[in-house]
């Protein structure tokens, strides 16, 4: 873990609920794909949020938060990130923690699946594959409510067009009738594009309640255990 001031460069709305942030550390972040970082409020309040950026961008951490509400969890730390902001002051950070991060070593073809704002934990791995040429497949869902929160459909979709073996494939649970993609829930989507996950390594983000769900109908479908990773696992049974 280091731990490390920076200052809040930017908010910017990327949906109604989300929002990107962008900040700037006083020294070069160090982290690997899939780490997130923690915003400190204080002594015993931190706050943990997946960093969407690759670590080749030591300069500049990106984040999504998703917040709505005015006193939740997310909502709070966007509150400190705007203040600072507005008073061109630093934020403390503890950054590369986590123990999910993408192996590339193991030279497996990949599963990335996010729902919801879980995007920002692969998002940081699918740019990081890109930049190193990553030569198996990788295979990116990303599953949402609305198709209104794809707000980075266009870019995932440049991502999957500039190699021949990356492919995006978002899904919409509650898709309009226009909708011609995926529908329904993202990993039962993975289950019935591919006939059994055991040669894949699988990196998920979601909800804890969602994740547990994945994992064990993942098993049911032939993943691995050892080469399934989620930082939920540390809290759910």
């Amino acid at each position: 873990m280091q731990t490390l001031k920076a200052r809040v460069e930017a908010i910017s709305p990327l949906t109604e609920f989300v929002h990107k942030v962008l900040l700037k550390p006083q020294h070069d972040a160090e982290f690997s794909a899939g780490h997130y970082l923690q915003l400190v409020l204080g002594e015993k309040d931190k706050r943990a949020f997946s960093i969407a950026s690759s670590p080749s961008r030591k300069q500049e951490l990106e984040l999504h938060i998703g917040a709505s509400g005015a006193d939740s969890y997310a909502m709070q730390a966007l509150d400190h990130l705007r203040e600072a902001h507005s008073n061109d002051a630093d934020v403390d950070l503890e950054v590369g923690l986590g123990v999910s991060q993408v192996r590339p070593e193991q030279s497996r073809p990949l599963v990335l699946l996010a729902g919801g704002t879980g995007f920002s934990y692969v998002k940081s791995m699918a740019d990081y594959l890109a930049e190193i040429n990553y030569d198996q497949p990788v295979l990116f869902y990303w599953g949402v409510k609305e198709e209104a929160a794809l707000y980075a459909k266009a870019e995932m979709e440049a991502w999957a067009d500039g190699k021949t073996n990356f492919q995006f494939i978002p899904v919409v649970e509650n898709a309009s009738d226009d909708w011609t993609g995926h529908t329904g829930y993202v990993h039962q989507a993975v289950m019935k594009d591919i006939v059994s996950l055991e040669p894949y390594s699988v990196y998920m983000a979601g909800r804890f309640d969602m994740i547990g769900i994945v994992r064990d109908d993942f098993i049911n479908h032939g993943a691995q255990r050892d080469f399934m990773f989620a930082d939920a696992f540390a809290f759910i049974k």
